[in-house]
């Protein structure tokens, strides 16, 4: 008996649609995780999955539609836990640095754990329109934001957020392009000490002048980002106000 064909949830239905839905996802990440993109064809899910092949083009539209399904589900439940995670280091006061960078190893170790899901969501025409991708974005601007309250960063928060996105994609696009047995186990947190350096208020091991900065300007830069982070929910401003406060914040950084 096929997918489509059982008895307690027809795939006419919402429920049997979504079951349907479900298990070619997960036939489909077998197959990716074991056997590449190139093992992913209609005919090969759809065989596993025990349904016709025109199922996949009625539900998923095609077989990168099916593709972006399993880059998402995989995703999704990452993101997810991550999530859940920047409210419970809210909730219980931890160092928002640590967290950001436990967050920015987890996020190397995950890429490399899952190769060919990191190379579907790194693929920038999917990047474009995954929401899964979108919503990781918006997790890390959580933990850069908690970072930019304490008055440590002294680059944007938009600015970090890029800086730490790119370190991680990097790390881990190296690693996967080395063999496993020559790999840097220490990349990562060389990476990321790499990181903070050019985010820092006080630069790491006093490399102010190299950074073009003196520790005055290094103090007075993260004091402009931290109250541009607390801007918008200062209490007893104007929507007019606050616009006018956050223009001279942006003239104050020069940008």
């Amino acid at each position: 008996m096929t997918v489509e064909n059982s008895a307690q949830a027809p795939a006419s239905t919402p429920a049997g649609r979504d079951a349907v839905r479900s298990r070619l996802v997960d036939v489909a990440a077998e197959l990716l995780r074991e056997h590449g993109p190139s093992a992913v064809t209609t005919r090969a899910v759809a065989a596993a999955a025990g349904v016709q092949a025109p199922t996949i083009y009625r539900i998923f539209g095609d077989k990168d539609g099916l593709l972006d399904a399993v880059a998402e589900h995989a995703a999704d439940a990452f993101v997810a836990a991550k999530a859940r995670e920047v409210q419970e280091e809210a909730g219980r006061g931890a160092d928002p640095f640590d967290d950001l960078r436990a967050a920015f190893v987890t996020q190397v170790e995950f890429g490399v754990a899952n190769p060919e899901v990191f190379r579907l969501l790194g693929d920038p025409a999917r990047v474009v329109r995954s929401g899964a991708a979108r919503a990781g974005r918006e997790v890390l601007r959580a933990r850069v934001h908690r970072v930019a309250l304490t008055g440590r960063l002294r680059v944007t928060e938009e600015r970090c957020v890029d800086l730490v996105q790119s370190a991680g994609t990097g790390v881990i696009q190296t690693l996967l392009a080395t063999p496993v047995a020559d790999r840097d186990p220490q990349l990562a947190l060389a990476m990321w000490d790499a990181v903070l350096a050019a985010v820092l208020a006080v630069p790491v091991e006093g490399d102010a002048q190299e950074a073009g900065m003196t520790a005055a300007e290094h103090s007075a830069a993260a004091t402009v980002v931290a109250f541009t982070a607390l801007a918008p929910e200062l209490p007893g401003l104007t929507d007019a106000e606050r616009a006018l406060l956050l223009e001279w914040l942006r003239r104050a950084r020069g940008r």
